[in-house]
């Protein structure tokens, strides 16, 4: 005897049943609120643009007075006098320039170093702890390392290192100007030097990041073909990385043409135009951080309410600047295809 199977009703099984479209209100309510979500979106990206043009237009509010009496001979005049109302950013914009220069040129090579390592060469209970003290390093506050840098960092060095410097680079014919002067322990090489550390963590951390989104079967295919681990990194991952290795060192230059309370403990703060970096100096951040509160009369404020307009220029130029060398290479990678 067979048995009887219950039939089941299709209305109610889970396999046969649809849902029903939306209705016409539903529909409705849904596009009102995807053209709301669209329109805050435009918004919020508006007000980045609004918020900076803001600052612009201050800036150059600020700077009318100076701008007036003094037009683009500001730029290269080397003079500081708040007496005699004379008043140049030529001293201010070569330390900017000079202290970023040797930070990148430190910072750079070592955080490729410290990111290769960390994602290529380092073994795995090392991993954790070393990119943990890394992190640490990017959280330390900038006062930390200008306090740091003035009472440990520049007697040591000008102990130790700076006369050996003076001793050996000092004496190369060309070379040697850049480390004329007694032994200092501050001034515009500590700065760079300081800088440059204030710089690695934040450098290596995106370099560590964008290294690591690269796929394992690109760089397994190159070991498999023989390749070298520095054979790997130089035709793998950096053509892979290259948008985000730029970016992270656009980020640390960044911090370093803006870096205020570091570069104000050890740079010296005198406004004098030296070749050598051994030399007492002034950057744009310092000079606006000793100076913004004894400013008296307007034409010595806005003096300094256009040291910070040139900054905020310096920085534009040098992020466009990046973001056309990112526009070049995707060229020649396209050429080259």
């Amino acid at each position: 005897m067979s048995a009887v199977l219950p039939i089941s009703d299709p209305a109610n099984s889970d396999l046969s049943t649809t849902e029903s479209p939306p209705g016409p209100q539903r529909v409705k309510r849904l596009r009102w609120m995807d053209a709301a979500f669209e329109q805050l979106t435009r918004l919020f990206a508006f007000l980045v643009f609004s918020i900076l043009a803001a600052i612009l237009v201050s800036l150059v509010l600020g700077s009318a007075p100076t701008l007036e009496k003094f037009g683009l001979g500001f730029l290269w005049n080397a003079e500081w006098d708040p007496v005699k109302e004379d008043f140049g950013a030529l001293v201010p914009i070569y330390g900017t320039l000079m202290t970023s220069l040797i930070a990148m040129l430190i910072g750079v090579p070592v955080s490729f170093g410290i990111a290769l390592f960390l994602t290529e060469l380092s073994p795995a209970w090392l991993k954790r702890p070393l990119g943990t003290a890394i992190e640490l390093l990017a959280a330390i506050p900038s006062i930390i390392y200008g306090m740091w840098g003035l009472f440990v960092f520049a007697p040591l060095f000008q102990t130790h290192l700076q006369p050996k410097l003076i001793g050996t680079l000092g004496a190369i014919p060309v070379l040697g100007a850049l480390f004329e002067g007694p032994p200092l322990g501050i001034g515009m090489l500590s700065a760079g030097l300081i800088l440059s550390i204030m710089v690695i963590p934040f450098i290596t951390a995106v370099m560590r990041d964008v290294f690591e989104l690269v796929p394992p079967l690109l760089k397994e295919s190159a070991y498999g073909l023989g390749s070298t681990t520095w054979e790997v990194v130089w035709r793998v991952v950096l053509p892979y990385t290259k948008v985000g290795v730029i970016g992270g060192i656009m980020l640390g230059l960044g911090r370093a043409l803006g870096e205020t309370m570091a570069v104000t403990f050890v740079i010296g703060n005198a406004h004098r135009l030296a070749v050598s970096l051994n030399a007492p100096g002034n950057s744009i951040a310092s000079a606006l951080a000793n100076e913004f509160t004894e400013a008296v009369g307007d034409v010595y404020f806005s003096a300094l309410i256009e040291l910070g307009l040139i900054l905020f220029l310096i920085t534009t130029i040098v992020l466009a600047l990046a973001k056309l060398l990112l526009l070049r290479l995707a060229r020649h990678e396209g050429e080259r295809t």
